[in-house]
């Protein structure tokens, strides 16, 4: 198997090499720099008065006793601001409130002073008069008849999408794919199978809160250092919020520390923008972690209704799905992740018929967005749980009904895109070869005095192909390399991948590329770092950026040695030799003959362009109100068994220990790899266990991680086992598929099957607390 420039898929220098990241040392001696260890002369501190109020009018706004405080620079509220609104699919909402605030949180005015108390405390001065709203907080209340509207001016709102026909008030988005007979698939099933899943909105909980650094030049250019994920969309944001042409925004990325796709639109980048054009001085705006969790973004909460119908030898028929998510008060990225959901509702398996049904509602709380695994985490938590459900209707172990089921290379998606390569099959078997599972009771053991373990099993597939990306490659004098992508190293390690991957494309050491850090003004469009796209998609552009460099490589070399270009090729260390002689010439030397020889050609440089385009297929899949899936492919597989022990007294469960097994394609950094699958677990564990944003009355009431709680070392199981298995894509130069998803996406449905097979209970809402698995095992408990 050949990648798209004819090279065979192997290892090459530093390709699959587990090698330190280029950044560790920096870290790890605390030189790394992040946007707030960042200062400039003159620089103020901006803070932001949020909404009490989850719904209420702004009746008035006064700022004078704030502008009046020594040490007050600017005050800015929704009206110094251009009238325009902002989003991603659907243009609903203003970066400050202007007439109404639709959660509690909400950002309503903007301070910059000398210091950050000053800022706080100009807070307390502005005196705004709210009219409260009645609200709605779920997503029944948000389509009950007569249920407050939220946003009244919907209809007149720029949209860039097919919304489908909503008909509730509060319905943002519907959407629909159809593949097959679903009524007759029903009628020729021998058991059909209904259930509904719940998830709860998960917090981001990146190490570092939303921080912004903006200054104004001379010019008018604003310059703007902030904790992102993608450059690209932090210009737009702020072109489209306040109306600065992009070519005057210059957006960079210092050291990131987290995002999970919180961080992939602006977050407050817009607010110390706007602060520094008013103070003209520079601002600084870093969040709270209080003030991040109320007024970022969170997961969306789902509900799902699957009902299946299957043969009763095992073999999957047709399935039915409505989804439900709640998008909070404004869109963001809602049409996407319900999208999602209905695109990865089949699971990895194969149907002969699929009808799935999606609706997006507002409410009021917080605005929900993209976070790790978009929507696939919702659906695969309801799909595996659906499959051990199933199984235990058939009698069959879940493992054999799911290795009946499996999609295959050569059929196609539920969109109609084909799957080309996989490894899943392989994922399955060496998850269960490891854990030992067909070696332990089913139906779970007694650990201990009131204990009892149980193992589960959870599959998965997602995307690594998605959006746009470029890159620059360009040779330097000396032989060495600028690497310029745009794409953002967010903590994952994403850097010396892509040093990885365009070393082994030259034939040179990774301390011979050097990574531009990403800067609008030099960096190629890239659309972020998000979607476990970066590997796979950035790859992509490397590789065509690379063989560019190395055609003009060769076309030079041949004028120097005075041989036919057919005759070159590149050998590891930096030269270019005759095939099957002695003859050769270095880079350095190359690159100093096309720079400075008059028949030189000029510099050696490398530009891609790539974009995923995978056209659905009318005729395999009907569908409306749906994005266009074109974006989407290059599909990774994962397959996760995990042993969990439940305290039936307590109904406290933990993970003992993980066995998850991954198909990357191939690893570019192993070790990088094994820490994703691991960290992707361990996040898993906690959205499956733990966390949980918790509203009373439109009001989050755990806002810290004193009430909100992520896992530990202590919680985490004394062995996650990282398991690659490596099948090659044919669209990537080395065939790698993305990782940083998966090892989320597949843990929270392990986890619950697991717990079933302890406690023969079975939960169907996330998180399964202590609280609820007790209520579960023993109804008379108080339900929680």
């Amino acid at each position: 198997m050949s990648g798209p420039s004819g090279r065979a898929f192997k290892r090459v220098r530093n390709v699959g090499a587990p090698i330190p990241r280029l950044e560790a040392v920096e870290k790890a001696l605390g030189a790394a720099v992040y946007t707030d260890d960042m200062t400039l002369p003159g620089m103020l501190h901006g803070a932001l008065l949020l909404s009490p109020h989850p719904h209420a009018r702004i009746v008035m706004i006064d700022t004078a006793r704030a502008r009046a405080l020594a040490g007050v620079r600017a005050v800015v509220t929704g009206a110094d601001l251009p009238h325009t609104r902002v989003g991603m699919l659907i243009f609903d909402e203003t970066p400050l409130a202007r007439e109404r605030v639709r959660y509690a949180g909400e950002p309503v005015a903007a301070v910059a002073a000398d210091d950050i108390e000053i800022a706080r405390a100009a807070l307390d001065l502005i005196d705004v008069r709210y009219e409260p709203l009645p609200a709605v907080f779920t997503i029944d209340e948000a389509l009950a008849p007569g249920a407050p509207v939220l946003h009244e001016d919907f209809g007149a709102y720029v949209k860039v999408m097919d919304l489908g026909p909503l008909e509730g008030a509060n319905e943002l988005c519907r959407c629909r794919m159809v593949h097959g007979d679903v009524a007759a698939g029903f009628t020729r099933s021998d058991v059909v199978l209904e259930r509904t899943y719940e998830t709860s909105a998960q917090y981001h909980a990146y190490l570092e809160p939303a921080a912004a650094l903006a200054t104004f030049d001379a010019l008018g250019k604003v310059t703007i250092w902030s904790s992102t994920q993608s450059i690209s969309r932090v210009q737009a944001n702020i072109h489209e919020a306040l109306d600065i042409p992009m070519s005057k925004i210059r957006a960079i990325a210092p050291r990131i520390g987290g995002g999970f796709g919180g961080k992939s639109e602006a977050q407050v980048q817009v607010f110390a923008v706007m602060l520094a054009r008013a103070a003209r001085r520079p601002v600084k705006i870093v969040l709270s972690r209080e003030e991040d969790t109320m007024a970022m973004r969170s997961r969306h909460p789902s509900r799902i209704r699957l009902k299946t119908g299957v043969t009763k030898d095992g073999k999957l028929v047709a399935r039915e799905v409505e989804a439900w998510i709640d998008g909070g008060a404004y869109a963001e990225e809602s049409p996407v992740i319900i999208n999602v959901i209905l695109f990865f509702s089949t699971g990895p398996y194969r149907f002969d018929a699929v009808s799935s049904t999606g609706h997006a509602v507002y409410t009021n709380k917080l605005r929900a967005s993209a976070m790790r695994g978009f929507g696939n985490v919702q659906i695969t938590f309801a799909v595996e749980s659906h499959m051990d459900e199933l199984a235990a209707a058939l009698g069959m172990d879940p493992v054999d009904f799911r290795l009946k089921n499996l999609i295959q290379v050569g059929d196609q998606w539920l969109g109609g895109q084909p799957v080309r390569s996989s490894g899943l099959g392989r994922c399955v078997e060496q998850a269960i070869e490891r854990s030992g599972w067909r070696t332990k009771p089913r139906g779970g053991w007694v650990s201990g005095e009131g204990r009892r373990r149980g193992l589960g099993i959870g599959l998965t597939c997602h995307t690594s192909a998605f959006m746009s990306t470029s890159a620059i490659v360009r040779l330097m004098e000396d032989g060495t390399v600028a690497l310029n992508t745009g794409s953002v190293d967010i903590g994952q390690g994403g850097d010396t991948a892509m040093a990885q991957m365009c070393a082994g494309m030259l034939g040179l050491d990774v301390d011979d590329i050097c990574v531009v850090a990403p800067d609008t003004d030099a960096s190629p469009y890239n659309s972020g770092t998000n979607a476990s796209r970066s590997t796979h998609m950035v790859g992509r552009a490397i590789g065509g950026a690379c063989d560019q460099v190395v055609a003009q490589l060769c076309d030079r070399a041949s004028m120097m040695l005075g041989m036919p270009r057919e005759r070159l090729e590149i050998r590891p260390g930096g030269v270019v030799a005759v095939r099957d002689g002695n003859a050769s010439v270095a880079f350095r030397d190359v690159a100093m003959f096309a720079t400075h020889a008059a028949i030189g050609g000029g510099p050696i440089i490398g530009t891609a362009a790539v974009t995923q385009n995978e056209p659905l297929d009318p005729a395999h899949t009907q569908s409306e109100g749906m994005l266009s899936f074109d974006a989407v492919g290059a599909f990774a597989f994962g397959a996760q068994v995990v042993e969990a022990e439940v305290d039936e007294a307590t109904g406290r469960a933990e993970i003992v220990e993980a066995w998850c097994a991954h198909d990357v394609g191939q690893a570019i950094n192993p070790s990088a790899v094994e820490g994703q699958i691991q960290g992707g677990f361990v996040q898993g564990l906690g959205y499956a266990l733990t966390e949980e944003m918790v509203w009373q009355d439109g009001q989050l009431v755990n806002p810290s991680f004193a009430g909100y709680k992520i896992p530990s070392t202590l919680d985490a199981p004394y062995a996650i086992h990282s398991i690659i298995v490596e099948e090659p894509d044919p669209g990537h130069p080395f065939g790698a598929k993305g990782i940083g998803e998966p090892p989320l996406i597949a843990s929270p449905g392990a986890i619950a099957n697991a717990i079933a097979d302890a406690v023969g209970v079975r939960m169907r809402r996330l998180p399964i607390t202590p609280e609820r698995l007790m209520f579960a095992l023993d109804p008379s408990e108080a339900k929680p």
